[in-house]
């Protein structure tokens, strides 16, 4: 006779979690080509490979759209990580932020239904899961069975574009209750996070020297990405919480996310690099300059003389300003690779995408756009000589980054999709109280625009004639089936109007 022992404490949050106890749905999938004539359609003047590469990253999007298996305990219909048969939390959420322009064809946001649906009553959510069963790939205190903390970051996202509140509800609970198990369970006594290679996602980015695997060992450092995106989370529940109107109590976050900004401007910026490190249980730091201490930018983790020192190394060719921007690690790194060796100077569409929308955050929209074409017109380049996306790219030759999966859409949908419209196009959409704007920096002089643009339920069609330099007021025509404020922004202008439901 066998006697199981519970090695957890329950959360009473998770006995609020709706997914727990939704039946699967039953919902067919739609077909690529009914798809494909209501997904979004950009039009750019002279570069059809751009347009090609578009529908490519669609195409392959939908040969990864999946239907829950009985017994997987899956709630919803989802789209696979691409990867090797199992859904992974860390690509998930960068895979919704292009999904979202195929809202009104499939839902992707609920990919993350699933996760919520497997989490234990503890809280934990395994970063890793079977699609076949719906088993955990880790048990929970395996070092790396779960990160990065992004489930609020993703569902924040996905608010800001939809207006949503209602899901805001549903989510808040599995949210809550997985951030406060990390922060249990995933953190030294000072409050800051720790990770492994496999639990951060960027598997062999180098952290500590010799006698540190650098997939499977924390290392006793501090992790400055984990412990950012730990007050990312900390912030975006806060702001989430509120817009809900919710009853749930939320003050731990509040000091929470005081202690970690405190914490992360006293024991892991180095002044010296103007650079933010992991560090080492001596105190000392690393030196090591991973483009994941960019999520600083998101986090609000620095005042603006920090985050100009730490912005200004994206500048800097000796460190990450390579043909290919940006690489995962910096080019004065013994170790980075030209041509990528996965997390040891690859281009990755995650990591460059986070940089962009730190950069868009923090209002350096003129960088955000002159690195999101770089970035852009590289994958586009690769597309044209191999025919397809791939997991990541090197960061100094017009080819894939060395281990590179190919057909990789997953989050290589992100370039061609999402940078487009929002940092090529210069598009930002967001639902703010109910009420729709769309801020519109046309980052391009050719003739350019997108048809069936999702905006609070309805499809804008945005259009702006060629011009002969960007400081020239852009010439635009926007239809829609739903009224919002548009912001036309050039530089050296600004022009506000209300855009009334057309059609």
């Amino acid at each position: 006779m066998s006697t199981e022992y519970a090695t957890h404490v329950p959360s009473p949050l998770v006995t609020e979690n709706s997914f727990l106890r939704r039946p699967p749905e039953n919902v067919p999938l739609p077909p690529w080509d009914e798809a494909r004539a209501r997904l979004p359609e950009p039009r750019w003047e002279g570069h059809d490979s751009a347009i090609a590469c578009w529908w490519k990253a669609w195409e392959l999007a939908w040969e990864h759209l999946r239907q829950p298996k009985p017994g997987s305990g899956f709630v919803s219909n989802y789209i696979d990580t691409a990867f090797n048969g199992c859904l992974f939390l860390w690509d998930s959420a960068f895979i919704l932020r292009f999904g979202r322009y195929g809202e009104a064809v499939f839902p992707f946001h609920r990919t993350l239904d699933n996760f919520y649906a497997r989490q234990h009553p503890d809280g934990f959510i395994c970063r890793e899961i079977d699609e076949a069963d719906g088993k955990d790939r880790f048990s929970r205190f395996d070092p790396s069975s779960t990160g990065p903390n992004l489930f609020a970051w993703a569902e924040r996202e996905h608010f800001r574009a939809s207006g949503d509140v209602g899901r805001l509800n549903a989510v808040l609970p599995a949210l809550l209750s997985y951030h406060r198990w990390l922060r249990t369970w995933r953190t030294w006594q000072d409050g800051s996070s720790w990770s492994t290679g496999w639990g951060c996602g960027m598997d062999n980015q180098p952290r500590m020297g010799p006698g540190f695997n650098p997939e499977h060992d924390h290392g006793h450092l501090t992790w400055a990405d984990a412990t950012l995106q730990q007050l990312l989370s900390a912030r975006c529940l806060l702001e989430l919480a509120l817009a809900a109107g919710s009853s749930l109590e939320v003050s731990d976050l509040v000091a929470e996310a005081q202690h970690l900004t405190s914490l992360v401007n006293r024991t892991l910026w180095n002044d010296q690099q103007g650079f933010v490190n992991d560090r080492r249980a001596d105190a000392t730091l690393t030196g090591v300059k991973s483009v994941g201490a960019y999520w600083a930018l998101l986090a609000g983790a620095l005042g603006r003389e920090r985050e100009d020192r730490l912005v200004a190394a994206l500048e800097d060719p000796l460190q990450f300003r390579r043909p290919h921007r940006v690489p995962s690690l910096s080019a004065d790194h013994e170790l980075y690779r030209p041509y990528g060796d996965y997390w040891r100077g690859s281009v990755w569409a995650p990591t460059t995408y986070m940089v962009l929308c730190g950069l868009r955050e923090t209002g350096r929209h003129g960088l955000a756009s002159e690195i999101g074409l770089n970035h852009h017109a590289n994958v586009v380049k690769v597309f044209e000589s191999t025919g397809t996306l791939w997991e990541n790219w090197a960061p100094e030759h017009e080819a894939p980054g060395q281990q590179a999966a190919r057909d990789f859409v997953g989050w290589g949908g992100l370039p061609p999709v999402a940078v487009l419209l929002e940092f090529v196009f210069g598009l930002e959409a967001r639902v703010d109280a109910g009420a729709p704007r769309v801020r519109w920096e046309p980052g391009v002089l050719e003739g350019h625009g997108v048809k069936r643009y999702p905006l609070a339920g309805g499809l804008v069609d945005f259009a702006c004639e060629p011009r002969r330099s960007l400081a020239e007021k852009p010439l635009v025509t926007v239809a829609s089936t739903v009224a919002f404020e548009l912001v036309l922004r050039w530089q050296g202008g600004e022009e506000r109007q209300l855009i009334a439901a057309s059609r």
